[in-house]
């Protein structure tokens, strides 16, 4: 590809990166797109993404691809950094009129070298599950449109299941169907099963077993993308308003919220072992939150529009062999001893997965290290790397950990209460300069400084996190320091305590149950929890900042005048989030600079996948790019075979 802006560096369009780990090298012989490979004119077309899938083919070549370009959907033999793609022989390819595909997912688990199951969501709200393989339109689902009218904004079986998945619309709704179930000649009625703070789970009434079998309403606005926890029983909502909401996925029960620092959030992922996860959205920031402590432990800035998808790279985030210091508390030194990564990414945990010492400059071997990447609008490719000294912030460190920015803070030697200064940097000649107005924050690259606590743990006696309707408090102590002095979950009275994922609320919900035997009998007995007992209520602002979700709002949709006056109000009291746990503001976190921020493409990024031995990226144009990992590059091809 020939450069922009008359061969300037800043536009040059790059072809391969460099890491601790070594070379990442761009394959062009391994570039996916239609078979023409002329350039897809994207104005007004949805996001091109991409679906992999292993079919277990005896060859050994078992990996399938599915992307989509415009109004077409492709489906081929994926063959990574082993061989050349040949575009002239698709497995299966589809054009559709009236209609764009915009998302689509395969079922891991009934994938076979004879058949697959392959889930295509549309931008007039339709969900079609089809067999690429065998070339078969199995079912529609959503085909009159009565369920939902809006544009379909993800779609995911649920984890372990062989018949349900879950849809997302842009109308802020989620529907769980079932393969088996027709969708019904009528509009569904619906029950209230249970309801939250901006929320609400229904079920469909009907005398025969029908789609959906619930319908979830989430926040104002689109729900742009959700993500299954590693162990299927959590799920992220990243949605319009800004809010990151995480429930529990078998009892509808809100275990925390995160509010973006300005705008939508339009991806997130979570951490291989589930205990972290990553945002990212339209305030070009990556914001990760502790699954456990329900709050904001660092924000990365690198992007310079909106981030458009997040994920971790389950090859390179590693958990070092040897023994803790002895600065880490109780539960610290538990948590080296329980991590562990979801069932069937094993891979992860191979000799080529564990990252060098050689992020240490002592003696100290480094314990957890998560790398997670992130592309967006503005054509960037970041990667980025969550450290020690960001998931411990309270451990005094004497060195600086890959590109970390960390405000300065200062405790007293005697009190209890930490308090806060903006202190100068007196070891660079540059200065740190925060704003909490504005996502162009400037600061200058410094060496990574953290505060204690007097007795260097976190304090426990701050504002409640947890999931409970009293304590609405919604400030911090204005002599807050930065993250490792934000008040972290208590547990007060008859309040959930979410330190693992084993702290479903099911357990207070057990002998409730309201759930007629109808709907238990649809095969979804894992929702017999569900009850409409008065929910407890996360301590959040429902109220945003800035409400982007009208353009994605359908001109027919009941739920219009509703959102037109809620968001009324939320502009009215969208800055009581900024300086809670839920929105700290930017001085008050450890913000994080990319380890890599390369520009790989002309137009704007859409697809990250890691794999095991490549990274794939995609962008608006329709063409769908493998980078392969240092060392994994065929050895026997000329150079200028993978490298332009």
């Amino acid at each position: 590809m020939a450069a922009e802006g008359g061969g300037k560096e800043m536009n040059e369009i790059k072809t391969q990166f460099t890491t601790r780990e070594g070379v990442y090298k761009l394959l062009t012989h391994s570039e996916y797109s239609r078979p023409n490979r002329v350039p897809f004119n994207s104005q007004g077309s949805n996001p091109v993404k991409v679906s992999f899938v292993n079919v277990n083919d005896q060859s050994g070549n078992g990996d399938r691809i599915c992307f989509n370009v415009g109004r077409e959907l492709y489906f081929y033999i994926y063959k990574g950094v082993r061989k050349a793609a040949d575009l002239s022989k698709p497995i299966d390819k589809r054009i559709y009129k009236g209609t764009q595909p915009t998302c689509h997912d395969f079922n891991p688990i009934t994938a076979t070298a004879e058949s697959v199951s392959l889930l295509v969501g549309f931008s007039a709200g339709q969900v079609q599950l089809i067999d690429p393989i065998k070339k078969e339109t199995s079912k529609l689902f959503n085909e009159e449109r009565l369920i939902d009218k809006s544009r379909v904004t993800c779609v995911r079986w649920v984890p372990g299941s062989e018949s349900l998945f879950l849809v997302a619309h842009s109308s802020g709704s989620m529907y769980l169907y079932n393969v088996e179930n027709t969708c019904g000649t009528t509009a569904p009625h619906y029950q209230l099963l249970k309801q939250g703070e901006n929320y609400a789970v229904h079920t469909c009434k009907s005398k025969s077993a029908r789609n959906p079998l619930l319908r979830w309403t989430v926040g104002e606005g689109a729900l742009n993308e959700f993500a299954f926890s590693p162990d299927g029983k959590f799920l992220a909502c990243a949605s319009q308003d800004g809010f990151l909401r995480v429930f529990g996925f078998d009892a509808a029960e809100l275990h925390g919220t995160m509010k973006s620092y300005f705008g939508g959030l339009l991806c997130v992922c979570w951490s291989p072992d589930g205990r972290y996860i990553v945002a990212g959205g339209e305030d070009d920031l990556v914001t990760v939150w502790s699954f456990s402590d329900c709050r904001v432990i660092a924000r990365g800035h690198g992007h310079k529009s909106w981030v458009s998808v997040v994920a971790f790279d389950h090859c390179t985030t590693s958990v070092e062999d040897g023994d803790p210091p002895a600065e880490f508390s109780g539960s610290d030194e538990d948590f080296h001893e329980q991590i562990h990564f979801g069932a069937g990414r094993d891979r992860a945990n191979s000799a080529h997965s564990r990252l060098s010492k050689r992020n240490s400059t002592d003696s100290r071997p480094v314990s957890v290290t998560y790398r997670f990447g992130s592309v967006g609008q503005d054509t960037q490719l970041c990667l980025w790397d969550l450290t020690e000294d960001i998931l411990f912030p309270h451990l005094p460190l004497s060195r600086t950990r890959t590109h970390t920015n960390v405000m300065s803070a200062t405790s007293p030697p005697a009190t209890g209460q930490t308090t806060a200064t903006n202190t100068t940097n007196t070891t660079t000649t540059t200065t740190t300069t925060t704003s909490t107005t504005t996502t162009s924050t400037t600061l200058a690259t410094t060496t990574t400084t953290t505060s204690t606590n007097p007795s260097g743990t976190n304090s426990k006696d701050s504002v409640s996190n947890s999931s409970t309707s009293g304590n609405q408090s919604n400030s911090l102590p204005s002599t807050l320091p930065r993250s490792n002095s934000l008040p972290h979950s208590s547990n007060p009275a008859g309040g959930s305590t979410p330190n693992s994922h084993t702290s479903s609320n099911s357990s207070s919900t057990k002998g409730n149950s309201i759930i007629d035997s109808a709907f238990i009998a649809t095969g979804v007995s894992k929702f017999a929890t569900l009850s409409l007992h008065d929910s407890r209520k996360e301590r959040h602002e429902k109220d945003h900042k800035r409400n982007h979700s009208m353009g994605h709002i359908s001109s027919k949709s009941s739920d219009k005048l509703n959102q037109l006056s809620s968001s009324r109000t939320a502009k009215a009291d969208a800055a009581k989030t900024l300086g809670t746990t839920m929105c700290p503001r930017m001085e008050d976190v450890p913000l994080l600079e990319p380890l890599v921020c390369k520009k790989i493409a002309h137009e704007r990024l859409t697809v990250l996948i890691f794999l095991e031995d490549c990274l794939v990226t995609a962008c608006q144009e329709g063409f769908v790019c493998t980078w392969a990992r240092p060392g994994k590059v065929v050895s026997d091809r000329p150079l200028e075979d993978t490298v332009m």
